[in-house]
Parts: structure tokens; sequence; C-alpha cells
């Protein structure tokens, strides 16, 4: 029995969670997410639309019949001249093409518009799926950064807390300095708890939209380049967005589907013109002898002129034209919206390729300065306090270049997506920046 427990349990142990790169996660969430599968049926009824609206200029063809039994009895004064009992049954197709109905037309341009915004609005959520995995994956990444970087302090302040201790205990220092670094290893406990629970919380996040466990991710390369933006030059991302963002191609479509819808209802005012055919017959039997067979064909256009009825068609005027008026607003509100999204994201790729410079260079000075603490420590110029304080400020930095890293990288697809360009080739790009051999 104690070696079967053995066996399980090196089976558990050496199977990995799921493991993945960013490009991974993203193919697991597109097959998983819940939000992205319902925007896929949201396309696929949208898009019906247009059909919808076609069906309005095609013909309309109907079949219909009935059989009864009838009872017939004719009374002269007092006399009964006739009392019959006779069963009938009649049949009939009819078709009907519409020749001009402005109304229908219009419908017709709504619902090839209805279609476009609906695949408009899957590509939409297209870009907020790469935008939640990424930003899920990456603050995963940073709560295991921020955990190690926490951890490193309390050790320090442990270190310290045992030589308060000592020293107290010897002399050489006063109950205060033991009490200064008992608040400081409190303080980073309950920073390691929030850490451990911060990192839990992320990591749920990400299983909620990949509908796996999350495991071992793969950390950006420590050579890494991040690129500024390309064009440079603000005002060209700002147009880009004002003209090619999602929101201000809904938007736009939204003003066509309000113009239209302008156009359909004044169409109350005009004639509707149709061509009518059909073909009925019809039978009457009397205890199996035939009474009477007759059939009709008929052929006609047919032609209704609306004249009055109740206001209604003005009314649905006037809400129409105020739609409109509604729509180009929000066209002008998405338009700004827009421009501002792709203003801030472009300063926060650029201000981030800075920032990680910068960072870069004091991880560099704090490894450096790791190296001559250990080096000091050996020869009895550093104490063991100096070495951990000097490990802690590396963790530290770090763990601020990470989170410079994983900002500026949101920030490029973020910028991507405020001009309406973000796509699966962006996260393959973020992807080649990442080291599969580091994932932790």
């Amino acid at each position: 029995m104690k070696k079967l427990a053995w066996l399980l349990s090196t089976v558990f142990i050496s199977s990995p969670l799921y493991a993945a790169d960013l490009l991974q996660t993203y193919r697991a969430a597109q097959e998983n997410d819940a939000n992205y599968a319902a925007a896929k049926a949201t396309r696929d009824a949208g898009v019906e639309k247009e059909m919808q609206g076609l069906s309005g200029l095609l013909p309309v063809i109907g079949a219909s019949g009935n059989y009864g039994r009838n009872d017939l009895k004719v009374n002269v004064g007092s006399l009964t001249t006739a009392d019959k009992r006779y069963t009938g049954y009649n049949y009939g197709v009819s078709l009907t093409q519409p020749l001009f109905r402005w109304q229908n037309w219009a419908a017709y341009g709504q619902g090839k518009l209805q279609a476009a915004q609906a695949e408009a609005g899957f590509v939409q959520a297209k870009q907020e799926l790469i935008l939640r995995v990424a930003q899920a994956y990456f603050d995963l990444l940073y709560a295991q950064e921020n955990l190690k970087a926490v951890q490193a302090n309390k050790l320090a302040i442990t270190q310290q807390l045992e030589q308060a201790k000592k020293n107290f205990e010897v002399g050489t220092a006063t109950i205060t300095d033991t009490h200064e670094a008992q608040a400081r290893y409190d303080l980073a406990s309950a920073q390691e708890i929030a850490g451990l629970s911060d990192l839990e919380v992320k990591r749920r996040a990400l299983q909620s939209i990949i509908a796996k466990e999350p495991g071992l991710l793969a950390p950006p390369r420590a050579d890494a380049v991040i690129s500024p933006p390309q064009p440079a030059g603000m005002e060209k991302w700002v147009d880009a967005a004002e003209r090619d963002a999602i929101s201000v191609q809904l938007q736009k479509a939204s003003l066509e589907i309000a113009d239209k819808e302008v156009g359909k209802q004044r169409a109350g005012h005009l004639p509707t013109i149709d061509l009518v055919a059909s073909s009925a017959k019809k039978h009457d039997l009397s205890t199996g002898v035939l009474m009477s067979d007759s059939k009709n064909n008929s052929i006609g256009v047919q032609v209704t002129i609306p004249i009055f009825q109740g206001g209604y068609v003005l009314s649905k005027d006037r809400e129409a034209v105020a739609n409109r008026r509604a729509a180009e607003a929000g066209l002008e509100a998405a338009k700004r919206a827009a421009a501002l999204q792709a203003q801030q994201y472009y300063l926060g790729v650029v201000n981030g390729v800075a920032q990680v410079k910068a960072l870069e260079a004091a991880l560099a000075s704090s490894k450096l300065a790791l190296d001559s603490n250990k080096l000091g420590y050996e020869v009895g110029v550093r104490i063991n306090i100096d070495v951990l304080n000097a490990e802690q400020q590396v963790f530290s930095t770090r763990r601020d270049l990470a989170r410079a890293r994983f900002d500026t990288l949101m920030a490029q697809l973020r910028l991507k997506a405020a001009i309406g360009s973000l796509g699966d080739e962006d996260v393959e790009k973020i992807n080649a920046l990442l080291d599969p051999s580091a994932a932790k």
C-alpha cells in the first residue's frame, strides 16, 4: 500500500500544471472563454440581418386549403325549397412580388449594415479577448515577482530582528532597536500574506479565461527590447484612431442605419405596388356526386395608397430624425474617445520604453552593489544584513522593471486596439519577446 501511495504521489508531482507562453494561453482562451463564445454567437445572429432584409424584396408564396361539411336549407315562406347536406373542399396558391416598396429597400440596406456591424462587433470582441488574456497573463507574472521581492525583504528583516535581539542581550543595543525590527518584521509578514493572496487572485483570474489551471508562464527575456511606436508621431496614431477604431466603425454603421431608418419611415407616405397572382380550385360533393367544380386563376397589380393613419407615420418620422441626430453625436463622441485613447497609449509606450531602460540600468547597478556587498562580507567589512538588504534591492528593482515592461507591452497592444488593428500577429510579436525556458 505504501508503495502504491508513493507511486501515485510521484505521478501527481511529476505531472506539471498547464504551462504555456502568451500565444498558447491566447489560443486556449479562444477555445474556452465564455465571453468570446457569446460574441461568436452574437456575430452569427447579426449576419442574418442581411438575409432578413433581402426577404422583403423577394416574392411571398403561400398555399391554403380547407375541407368542411355543409348543411344547406332554404325556406321560402312556409315551404322548404332546398335541403341538402354536402361536403366541400378548396385549395389554392398565391404569390405576391413587391414591385415598389421603398421601406423594404431601406430595410435591406439596414440589414446589410447590421450584418457588417455584427462582424465589426466580433472583431472588437476578439481584440478585447487579446487584451484580457495579456493583462491576466502579465498580472500573474507580476504577482510572482512582487511576492519574490516581499519575501526577500522579509528575509532581510528577519536577519535584522535576530541581530537586534542578540545585540540587546549583550548590551550593545537598546530594546527600541528590537521593537523597531519586530514592527518591520510584522509589516513584512502582512505584506507576504497580501502577496500570496494577490498571487492566488491573479491565478484564478487567468483560469477564468482559459478554463484551465495556469501553471508555469514564460516571462519576458532579460534582453528583450521593446520598440517605440512605429510610425513615430502621435498625430498619425490619433488620425488613424478617429478613422479606423472599431468603436468608430460601429458608430458609423449606427449612423447609416439611423439614416436609412429615416428613409424607411418617410416611405410610409408613399404608395406600394405589388404583383399579385393566385390560383384556386373548389369542389362540392353530395353523396359522392359532384355538385360543383370551379377553378379561378388571377394575376394583376395591386396598388395601395396610404392616406391617413392617425399621425403615426409623421410621429415615426420625427422619431427617426431624432435618433439620427443622436447617432451623429455618438459618432463624434466615439471619435474623441478613440483619439484620447490613442494619445494615452502612445505616451504610455514612449514613456514606458524610457522607464524600462532606466530600470534596466538600475537593476545592473543593484547587481553590482550586491556583488560588492558579498565581497565585503567575505573580507569582513560588511555584515550579513548588508548583503540581505542588497539582495532585497535587486528583487525590488527587478519587480519594478517587470511592472514597467508589462505596462509597456500592454500599452503597445492597447495602442494597436485604439486604431482597430490589433490581431493575432501582435500577440505573436509580444510572444517572441518571452523566454519559455525561464517559465515560472
